[in-house]
């Protein structure tokens, strides 16, 4: 998800433009400090290659031309936090926030952030902060990643409860439909499991989670070939993963 926040940033910045809140607490557009633009997406694009120490010397050139552009402190976080610099991380993502406080999407890195950190409290009200904000284009993105912090807190009644608000948004969000699909297995709703799990493939590429998951569901609902199919996948797909072992090994019970 994070590769998918830094894909985004730099997509936005392309535009050539900031946001910043005027007097009323609405966004508009202003021109940002080129220099510092250019800079933030080469670092953008070096943190795409997982170049974090060249991303970091432009993240600083684009600082020093503008301290207050806020997408510098967003970056920043983002780049943080993939080095392990939690306490540098915070503060950029909450210097963002001051800079730019009608901005959803840094509250959504930034609830991803806390979750990661295990601050699941914190991580909620940022993602409920995000998804409330009616100026934000897909607040469904951070209902999901509640949902899914719920998920890292053992707390499935809440994860579906945000996975399902997030689907009466959005019914083609991977991340959802895929997290149904276990809840649901888990529950032993064996064809709710199914069906979620079908809409997950009608949108997204399988991974070894969800191929496993398919050859679980299909056992117990007593489809042979279906689990065949999905174990065939797994094991041409990615026959070094742990999916690939779990399955093997089960086949030999």
């Amino acid at each position: 998800m994070r590769n998918v926040l830094i894909l985004t940033l730099g997509l936005v910045l392309l535009c050539g433009c900031a946001t910043t809140p005027d007097n009323g607490g609405l966004k508009t557009q202003v021109k940002s400090n080129p220099v510092a633009e250019t800079n933030l997406n080469l670092g953008i694009a070096y943190m795409q290659r997982g170049e974090y120490e060249k991303a970091l010397e432009k993240l600083d050139r684009a600082y020093k031309a503008d301290p207050n552009y806020y997408n510098t402190h967003y970056a920043y976080g983002l780049l943080y936090q993939e080095l392990g610099k939690p306490k540098l991380a915070d503060e950029h993502f909450r210097k963002a926030i001051q800079l730019n406080p009608t901005d959803s999407a840094t509250r959504n890195a930034y609830g991803q952030f806390q979750c990661l950190q295990g601050h699941y409290k914190k991580a909620e009200k940022l993602f409920k902060e995000a998804a409330d904000n009616p100026l934000y284009e897909t607040p469904e993105a951070p209902l999901a990643n509640a949902g899914l912090c719920a998920v890292q807190n053992k707390d499935d009644a809440k994860a579906e409860t945000y996975f399902r608000r997030a689907l009466d948004i959005n019914p083609k969000i991977p991340l959802a439909l895929l997290q149904m699909s276990r809840l649901s297995y888990n529950r032993g709703k064996f064809l709710s499991a199914r069906g979620y799990l079908q809409r997950y493939q009608e949108v997204a590429r399988h991974t070894p989670e969800s191929l496993w998951l398919g050859i679980r569901i299909e056992r117990e609902l007593g489809d042979k070939n279906a689990v065949a199919s999905y174990g065939l996948l797994l094991k041409n797909n990615f026959p070094d993963s742990e999916e690939t072992a779990l399955y093997l090994e089960s086949r030999q019970r």
